[in-house]
Order: C-alpha cells, then structure tokens, then sequence
C-alpha cells in the first residue's frame, strides 16, 4: 500500500507489509530495521545484502518494490531517495498444533510482523550542502 503526503515540495512515500514475516518476530526484524533507518537507497540495498540475518531478505525485497513503486508511481529519483522513516510493529501470532506421541499435541507459535517504510527524496539545498 502507498500513501502520498505532499507537503510543501517534498515527496514521501509510504509502504505497509501486513503478516510479511512468516516465521520473523518483532525482536529479529527490529535490529535489521535499526540498521537501516536513514540511509540512502544504494547504502541500504548494500547492508541488506551482506547482512546474515534471516529477516533482512523480506525487509530487502520490501526497500526494493517500495522505491520501485515510488519512482513508477511517483516519479521519485532513485538516487536521490533515502529512508526517513522505519518501523516494525507486531502482528498476530499463527497457532499450530504438532502431533506427539500418545494421542497428544504440542502447539507451535509463528510470530508474524507488520513493517512500515518511508521515503524521502533528499532536497536540492540538502544535496548542495552535502557536496561542500
């Protein structure tokens, strides 16, 4: 889901991903989205990649469609696009049972998640100051 604020000059993007993470509670996701929070588009792509972290993958493919939708829909510059808001919040928890022996079950918990990312196209005057 996108939502658009126009506010001023500014663009910001928003991407919602309810129940993304099947298997990743909140704590795991939340020290890959700590990692991210506020970096530029390229520099966030590279730490997805190269962290060993199981939930960095699903948090990876979500950057990438959410600046791929923004730049379809939106006309935002990918290079020019940084992560200004990041969170995770918790989602329901899947219930399973598991046979065992004796006619007896055993339940299996899937904490899910629910990850909000926003994006931000850096200003002119923010790409000039940074040049000097």
């Amino acid at each position: 889901m996108i939502k658009n604020s126009n506010s001023g000059k500014e663009k910001e993007v928003k991407i919602l991903a309810k129940h993304i993470c099947s298997n990743i509670s909140v704590f795991k996701a939340q020290r890959v989205i700590d990692q991210i929070r506020g970096r530029s588009y390229e520099e966030t792509l590279m730490i997805l990649e190269l962290m060993p972290y199981q939930a960095s993958y699903p948090i990876f493919k979500l950057v990438y469609s959410a600046v791929a939708n923004a730049s379809h829909n939106m006309g935002l510059n990918e290079a020019d696009s940084f992560i200004s808001e990041a969170k995770v919040n918790r989602s329901i928890i899947v219930k399973k049972l598991r046979p065992r022996a004796r006619g007896r079950s055993y339940p299996i918990k899937r904490p899910t998640c629910h990850i909000t990312i926003a994006l931000k196209e850096k200003s002119k005057l923010f790409l000039d100051q940074s040049k000097i």
